[in-house]
């Protein structure tokens, strides 16, 4: 049956088809299992961390008004009334014109706000220390609750843990969260003409590149690839493997198959399914205009080109991002993942009103200068543009194209 196109769809409503799937659920982790991984609850702080004002130097715990103005000409005399340990919670108040000689992560006594540096002072002898540099309150110093005040919210379900994330949590004395699993991805690649990719070349095949492209993405994303091999231009053969892969995980990607044209079995395969409708055939965007978006039962399904630039570009710019979107990440469609550039634009680019332009580009970088982009112009079965591209340009569905000269934003790829 040869399926025509349904009616084009922008990509901000196909993102919104995406948007209507639920991420999947939840489980425990350990924190240092958790990086990469997404928060499926709110985190609250247990506790004030720092648990009381702490210093960050060496030196020597002050009331900032005793050390106010001082300088190397004019230093402040101050008497040492105690040396600290960094694990001593000190039991005595700092009194005025006294000091404490404190250790870098050293709890400071009542009566000092401020911490003078070591090298900012001298011992003269008999307990007498002289300051050399003025102090200000909260100098030198962490105050309790600074990091995270007992209560407070510290990260909200949704939000994609870091390494850096992991070590306040650690310091929280927090030893697992909980996070969304990664969602499993099953990738199944349709064509006649694919063959593995330790196949001798022979004319009228084509290695499977896609499959292996996919998973790279898929694991890059944070999800968990299952690779169903290719499945050839057979409707009972493609419904059995797809039956198979919608029942083992959380979204199926089929690459290929998604062209109009006498062999496109994809549209009839996902009808074919229980509880199944084409949610989408078409989206406005160039390379990738022949994406099928589908559900069976509450299991999305993506028909993506068989190109393989469209296939690279619709994975960046609408899959990643939707997978993000199933580990339970916050506005995962937003551009906030993707390192731009700035760079003069070499050549005038043109494109056509009404579809969103993905043009591979070419950075050359200059000295004192902003890097001149020049795009890469080639036929989508190319390997090599997205090879030599070092980032995309987009142009927008209502934009015309963009002048030599003009300053552009380049997504890093």
């Amino acid at each position: 049956m040869n399926h025509e196109f349904f009616k084009i769809i922008s990509r901000v409503e196909f993102e919104a088809l995406l948007n209507s799937f639920a991420a999947v659920g939840t489980k425990k982790v350990s924190i240092s299992d958790a990086c990469g991984l997404v928060l499926g609850e709110d985190i609250i702080s247990p506790e004030d961390l720092p648990p009381a004002n702490r210093s960050c130097m060496d030196g020597y715990a002050v009331n900032a008004r005793d050390a106010f103005g001082a300088t190397e000409g004019n230093p402040a005399y101050l008497e040492c009334s105690a040396t600290l340990k960094v694990d001593e919670n000190p039991d005595f108040e700092l009194q005025p014109g006294e000091c404490a000689a404190i250790p870098t992560g050293g709890t400071l006594p009542d009566g000092a706000d401020a911490v003078v540096m070591v090298e900012h002072t001298q011992e003269l002898g008999a307990g007498t220390i002289e300051i050399r540099k003025s102090s200000a309150p909260g100098e030198h110093t962490m105050l309790k609750g600074e990091d995270a005040a007992k209560g407070d919210l510290i990260f909200q379900a949704g939000h994609k843990v870091r390494f850096q994330d992991v070590g306040l949590l650690a310091a929280l004395g927090i030893k697992d969260v909980t996070i969304h699993r990664k969602p499993r991805v099953g990738i199944i690649s349709t064509g006649d003409e694919l063959v593995e990719i330790d196949s001798p070349q022979k004319v009228g095949t084509i290695r499977d590149v896609n499959s292996h492209t996919l998973r790279c993405l898929v694991n890059d994303a944070g999800a968990e690839a299952v690779n169903y091999g290719i499945v050839r231009d057979e409707l009972e053969k493609l419904e059995n493997t797809l039956e198979k892969a919608i029942a083992e995980n959380d979204l199926v990607l089929l690459s290929g198959g998604s062209s109009v044209g006498m062999r496109d079995l994809t549209v009839q395969a996902i009808e074919s399914m229980q509880n199944s409708e084409i949610l989408a055939h078409g989206v406005a965007i160039s390379p990738g205009k022949p994406t099928i978006l589908g559900r069976a039962g509450n299991k999305p399904v993506l028909g993506l080109p068989g190109q393989v630039t469209s296939v690279q570009v619709v994975m960046l710019a609408l899959v990643v991002p939707f997978i993000r979107q199933l580990m339970g990440q916050t506005n995962a469609f937003s551009s906030t993942d993707r390192v731009l550039v700035q760079a003069e634009l070499g050549r005038n680019t043109v494109s056509k009103p009404g579809r969103e332009d993905y043009v591979r580009m070419k950075l050359t970088y200059r000295e004192g200068k902003l890097p001149l982009a020049e795009p890469i112009y080639g036929k989508s079965g190319l390997l090599k543009t997205m090879i030599q591209a070092d980032g995309l340009m987009i142009i927008p569905a209502d934009t015309e194209g963009f002048y030599a000269g003009n300053t552009v934003n380049l997504w890093k790829i």
